[in-house]
């Protein structure tokens, strides 16, 4: 029983020790990809997006500055676990194995995964992409649904670093169809963007997102208390309305 007590006890610590690090030092360290509306430069050279807009609120919540780290996607658990970085705060879908491993906010905002492919192109369903090239972000849910789906999983499947490059790779021909985020989707294809000869066709998984701090940290908790008041004070749906984003429940 002393035993456990005692584990109980440095486990409270290191938990404490976290917000209070982050506190101590007077920032928070966010990893991010680039992942328009979310963490994105826009054209007239300005950082900004939703999640840099929110990360920028809940930090004058704590007191502290935010500091973004831009980060490989598909290494993302390894910099946190480094302590190379304080969060994962950039469209991360919240799954039961990320919250098994780490500390994760409430979810904030939803999202799914959709199937993008040059406008035009004749889409039923996913199985008219067995056998066809598909990207998705490398360690993204999208690149998950691909595997998880029975005909995707039977397509030739590519790994692209970040989610715009998929984008490239549908444009250019080199690749059939993406997997990816329809927060991202809905803001960089269509008329009036770079990506006008683009379309989305399907929308699979529904999922939300949320901020991943260390297991066991108590900056999760402290994150989630400025959700609601950003909540009540109308911040949030007001950034969700800018980036065309819906709110979590």
């Amino acid at each position: 029983a002393a035993s456990a007590s005692s584990a109980a006890s440095g486990s409270t610590a290191a938990a404490q020790s976290d917000l209070d690090d982050i506190k101590g030092k007077g920032k928070m360290v966010i990893g991010y990809t680039v992942y328009e509306p979310m963490n994105y430069t826009d054209a007239d050279g300005n950082f900004t997006g939703f999640d840099t807009e929110l990360a920028t609120a809940v930090c004058e919540k704590l007191g502290v500055e935010p500091e973004f780290v831009e980060i490989n996607w598909d290494t993302k658990e390894t910099e946190l676990a480094a302590k190379s970085i304080d969060c994962i705060w950039n469209g991360l879908t919240l799954t039961d194995d990320r919250e098994e491993n780490m500390a994760c906010t409430k979810p904030y905002v939803k999202n799914a995964q959709v199937v993008v492919v040059k406008d035009g192109t004749e889409y039923t369903s996913t199985a008219d992409l067995v056998g066809k090239t598909v990207v998705a972000e490398a360690g993204s849910a999208g690149e998950t649904t691909i595997q998880e789906d029975e005909n995707l999983a039977q397509a030739d499947y590519v790994s692209k670093s970040v989610q715009t490059d998929c984008l490239m790779e549908v444009a250019a021909g080199t690749a059939d169809a993406a997997v990816l985020d329809l927060t991202l989707a809905s803001a960089m294809i269509g008329e009036g963007t770079d990506y006008a000869n683009l379309a989305i066709k399907d929308e699979l998984n529904a999922e939300e997102y949320g901020v991943a701090f260390r297991k066991g940290s108590d900056a999760a908790d402290a994150v989630n208390a400025a959700f609601d008041e950003l909540k009540a004070d109308g911040t949030m749906q007001a950034l969700a309305d800018k980036y065309s984003l819906a709110l979590a429940d």
